[in-house]
């Protein structure tokens, strides 16, 4: 029996098999948003105010990278021995903004990545979970 999976932050994506992170459209400058914004746009040459729930690429091309060496102060659960982790600018495909995330290995510039929702560490309530990039 699998554990039960929890989002580590609930509402920012979706657990379905092919899992996409959750973001906004504004619907007077197009704008996307990620996390979500229903309030009003965030762009500065905006005054919209209708913004509508929008599942985001699921993917896209490596910008930057770079490798954590350092665990991440709380709330964050870092495994005990710490273990250094890959952390990406991923240029979606079709909103073309940016979205920070952990990589599931080595990646470069340039590489195709695809988003998809990993074990961040696991305890008696279940599976926490957050959202990668993975090489495509």
């Amino acid at each position: 029996m699998s554990a039960t999976k929890i989002p580590a932050v609930e509402g920012w994506f979706t657990l379905d098999d092919e899992p996409r992170l959750i973001g906004s459209r504004c619907a007077t400058c197009g704008t996307y948003f990620f996390p979500k914004e229903l309030s009003f746009c965030r762009n500065p040459s905006c005054d919209g105010t209708e913004l509508t729930e929008t599942p985001l690429s699921r993917t896209g091309k490596v910008w930057s990278y770079t490798v954590n060496h350092y665990a991440p102060p709380p709330p964050y659960v870092a495994a005990d021995p710490f273990v250094p982790f890959g952390v990406a600018a991923v240029e979606l495909s079709e909103e073309r903004m940016m979205i920070l995330g952990q990589t599931t290995g080595h990646v470069a510039v340039g590489d195709d990545v695809e988003l998809i929702v990993d074990t961040l560490y696991t305890d008696d309530k279940g599976e926490h979970v957050v959202w990668k990039w993975a090489r495509a």
